[in-house]
């Protein structure tokens, strides 16, 4: 499956294409920028990300864990206090409100690193240096056929180079 590449010089140009390839059913697509544009990222129309699932299983996971040690705990080693219950849940809360926060701030650093594909590794093919530092890019994944149409779409709406990398 080849992936069309190209390069611009505005964002206001990188939005109008990708909304013009979103508009022909084109949906696999990513574009490159050297910084955010809400321009750019308005015409994506990104579905949320998956980093939340992340989030809340981490922070469940997180509550669980504070109150089970604390009522594990206050069972194996019983306090009686004034005839209070040995799992006073009242006083756990502060802990599990802490674990929750701390194991939700973890996965949600995990997900960051997974979704968003920050960790160390292989970058895209569709990927130049030069993204980072003043042009913008858009790959658009596509079958053979479509190939000349897009190369002529992007031409159209002033894309400065455009070529083709195999996947």
């Amino acid at each position: 499956m080849p992936t069309v590449v190209s390069i611009f010089d505005r964002p206001s140009d990188v939005a109008k294409a990708v909304r013009k390839l979103r508009d022909r059913g084109h949906d696999q697509l990513t574009t490159y920028s050297p910084a955010p544009f809400t321009e750019v990222e308005d015409a994506e129309d990104p579905k949320p990300s998956k980093v939340r699932i992340f989030t809340l299983i981490g922070g469940l996971l997180g509550l669980v864990t504070g109150f089970a040690i604390q009522i594990w705990m206050s069972l194996d080693w019983p306090l009686k206090i004034g005839g209070k219950a040995y799992a006073s849940i009242p006083a756990y809360v502060i802990v599990g409100f802490e674990l929750t926060i701390l194991f939700g701030g973890l996965a949600t650093f995990l997900g960051l690193m997974l979704v968003g594909r920050l960790a160390p590794g292989r970058l895209d093919k569709a990927y130049s240096k030069r993204f980072s530092a003043e042009e913008f890019g858009v790959a658009v994944d596509c079958k053979d056929s479509d190939v000349a149409e897009i190369d002529a779409l992007m031409r159209a709406h002033t894309a400065k180079e455009v070529h083709v990398v195999q996947a």
